[in-house]
């Protein structure tokens, strides 16, 4: 196997054209049914033309680039691709699959696939290594090299290059509207980086996606566009449970509902802009989480920036989790409460904290707090840990708090039916006061949602921003919400929706037909099907180096196999503590994780990211991805 470092760069890469052979063709489908006949139809001619039936897709080869006449998204049954772009055996119909395109993995051996649910007297907190101290030297010497070439650069640049910092300085009196470090290291530091930020792409975030080809010759300052596209397989989106499809049965019920309800409301929820879609689809959610009720939103980060003010005040204190999302630090900011913070995960310092604030009360008058609201995350994204959850709830009981928790990475892959960080733990929802989370993750589509009481939610529609000054939730993306989520559920039959079912099915059993629309036909596959993930699909590898995180990311697109990554560095993580994460979906096959385990086994050794552990007490890549189940089930 060659080594990465031998590579080509890809501003040398020979692109080379897809050349397309015609097949037979299919009909167009107008609905799901004819689109799935047709399928059928083609799964069976294959299936008897062939000896073996496959168990999952195959590996995916080398992949060629294409050029900008080509389309940026997948696919069309007709064309013949690489397996990049499709796999070479896709499933038959009698393996009851309904995608044969490279938007969805498939994967039939059961043994590969495992239920998300805590097993209770397992240790739950992920206890980070800390670096040696050779990393943590070199790490600071890296970035102190660059912080003084970067200021003798700028000291001479000021004196013979004025006016290339021109922006920078005064200007008839105006201080600089950006402060000289956010200047400095957007210039000097992240700039030599920009390859691994903000990376181009088009078409469906899928299993595999595609990237514009780009290169710099000016240190990352501008980006010049080769033309060409490169298809990689894609390890860096939110897309947990594959649903960001553009065809099958969510895409059709998404283009049915702009038919009938068109792509926006056209006001907000208080001013016109509420349609029965709304209704349905907070019941809808409402019924997912086993809450009394739901409220929408059509933006996740103005979720808690919105909400949270229209909790807490003057007079509140928040206690927040160390590394809570940064929405969650701007709507606590906005509120004007009283703000401490706690440990990552660590309940025994919360409690501590939790003595302290209580017994001081209010600041200068220790008067007692109106309200103590503490937030956490589900699932965080950043480190892959989650949350603690039983022994929070233990201390909400003891000490009379109320609590937020952020699900916008944990819901919908997390728990055995799905329904997140609760269903993980098999609690009860009634426990947790306000459960927030976002659809731009598991369920690939837009916007966020806060769950509660009946009563809370009303004060929340008339007291939180969103309702009466944004934008509602257009019908487009509330039916992918709808779709997905009923796909999730399972839906009743409406035979049995009138029956009354026991408390634990109003929680973990399908979704009453009443709340999905009446003209919503779902595949008949929906009805008893439900997702389970690993317990957490966000697996972060600590780069430390400044210099590493470019190289990753370049060698891993330059692999035999292109492979896309999110590189995720300072202000979003600390200086010293960028990362790679590696978003596991539901899309990947089990050949799909062996590639990118193989590749990250060889640029490990390339970029010296092996640490912990001695080479000798180390299992050879092909022992774990022969034994990926044992290690699972372990």
């Amino acid at each position: 196997m060659p080594s990465p470092m031998a590579l080509p760069s890809p501003t040398r890469r020979n692109y080379s054209i897809f050349k397309k052979r015609s097949t037979s063709s299919l009909s167009s489908p107008q609905t799901a049914a004819s689109y799935l006949s047709a399928l059928s139809e083609a799964d069976a001619r294959r299936f008897r033309t062939q000896q073996a039936v496959p168990t999952e897709t195959p590996a995916i080869s080398l992949s060629s680039s294409v050029t900008s006449g080509s389309e940026d998204s997948v696919l069309h049954e007709k064309d013949a691709w690489s397996s990049l772009e499709v796999p070479l055996q896709p499933p038959t119909s009698e393996q009851v699959f309904t995608t044969v395109h490279s938007e969805f993995g498939h994967c039939t051996n059961q043994a590969y696939r495992k239920t998300s649910q805590y097993v209770p007297g397992t240790a739950l907190n992920h206890v980070a290594l800390e670096p040696s101290y050779y990393i943590v030297f070199t790490t600071y010497i890296s970035y102190l090299i660059l912080i003084v070439l970067g200021h003798v650069r700028d000291f001479f640049g000021k004196r013979f290059y004025p006016s290339s910092y021109q922006h920078l300085m005064e200007h008839d009196g105006y201080a600089p509207l950006n402060s000289d470090f956010d200047s400095f290291y957007t210039r000097r530091l992240k700039q030599r980086m920009n390859e691994c930020f903000g990376q181009p792409v088009t078409g469906v975030a899928g299993r595999t996606i595609m990237l514009l080809d780009r290169y710099s010759t000016d240190y990352g300052l501008t980006q010049t566009f080769t033309g060409t596209r490169t298809r990689a397989l894609n390890i860096s989106s939110y897309n947990y449970l594959g649903f960001a499809a553009a065809k099958g049965g969510c895409a059709d019920a998404v283009e049915e509902s702009i038919t009938r309800y068109g792509v926006t409301t056209g006001g907000s929820r208080l001013s016109g802009g509420s349609s029965d879609l709304h209704t349905q689809t907070e019941a809808l959610v409402a019924r997912f989480l086993g809450t009394e009720d739901a409220l929408l939103s059509s933006m996740g980060f103005a979720t808690n920036s919105a909400y949270i003010p229209a909790l807490v005040g003057k007079g509140c204190l928040v206690i927040s989790d160390e590394l809570n999302h940064a929405s969650i630090r701007f709507g606590v900011r906005l509120s004007g409460a009283n703000v401490r913070m706690f440990p990552h995960n660590d309940m025994n310092a919360l409690e501590a904290l939790l003595r302290e604030v209580i017994s001081q009360g209010q600041p200068k008058t220790h008067r007692p707090w109106k309200k103590i609201l503490i937030i956490v995350e589900g699932l965080y994204s950043m480190e892959g840990t989650i949350v603690d959850l039983p022994r929070l709830v233990e201390l909400k009981q003891k000490y009379k708090f109320y609590l937020w928790v952020d699900e916008a990475h944990s819901i919908g892959a997390l728990g055995p039916n799905g329904r997140g960080v609760v269903d993980y733990f098999g609690m009860d929802p009634a426990q947790i006061d306000i459960l927030m989370g976002t659809f731009t993750k598991s369920f690939g589509a837009a916007g966020g949602y806060v769950a509660g009481s009946k009563a809370l939610m009303d004060r929340l529609r008339v007291r939180g921003y969103l309702g009466a000054y944004s934008e509602s939730m257009s019908p487009p993306v509330m039916m992918q919400i709808v779709s997905s989520m009923a796909s999730i559920m399972g839906v009743a039959p409406p035979v049995l929706a009138s029956s009354s079912p026991s408390t634990a099915d109003v929680y973990t059993g399908p979704a009453p037909h009443a709340l999905v629309p009446s003209w919503l036909t779902l595949d008949q596959n929906w009805v008893s099907s439900a997702y389970g993930t690993p317990d957490s699909p966000v697996a972060p590898l600590v780069m430390f180096n400044p210099g590493k995180m470019n190289m990753f990311h370049g060698l891993m697109k330059q692999y035999k196999t292109p492979i896309v990554t999110v590189v995720v560095a300072y202000p979003a993580t600390s200086l010293v503590t960028s990362r790679v994460r590696f978003c596991v979906s539901a899309s990947h096959t089990k050949d799909d994780i062996d590639t990118i385990l193989r590749a990250t086994d060889e640029i490990g050794d390339v970029l010296d990211l092996k640490h912990g552990l001695r080479k000798a007490e180390r299992w050879t890549i092909d022992e774990v991805c022969e034994r990926a189940v044992e290690l699972v089930s372990a």
